[in-house]
């Protein structure tokens, strides 16, 4: 089992997690001019990156609150994890 640390519970069990996609996406500044093609990929659309990777991440069975984490999609290592309001860490 492996242990996700939550920004505000500490190490939990992966099974207390659930994934909400990819981090760091804008939400549109004119919601009301998007074409439904333009809807359709703001949506559904994502990056496929294989390594590093920004993604959002719901404590689901603890504290339900929402963080970010940059994990490695390769080998499924978290490198690090941090609050939706704090700037994604800098990587090498």
């Amino acid at each position: 089992m492996q242990l996700i640390e939550c920004p505000w519970c500490g190490p939990r069990e992966e099974v207390e997690f659930h994934y909400g996609g990819q981090a760091h996406i804008p939400y549109p500044a004119d919601p009301s001019a998007l074409s439904d093609e333009e809807w359709a990929r703001y949506i559904f659309f994502r990056d496929n990156t294989k390594g590093l990777w920004a993604e959002r991440w719901n404590h689901s069975h603890g504290c339900r609150r929402w963080f970010n984490a940059l994990r490695d999609t390769a080998t499924y290592r978290f490198q690090t994890v941090y609050r939706l309001d704090d700037p994604k860490p800098v990587t090498t």
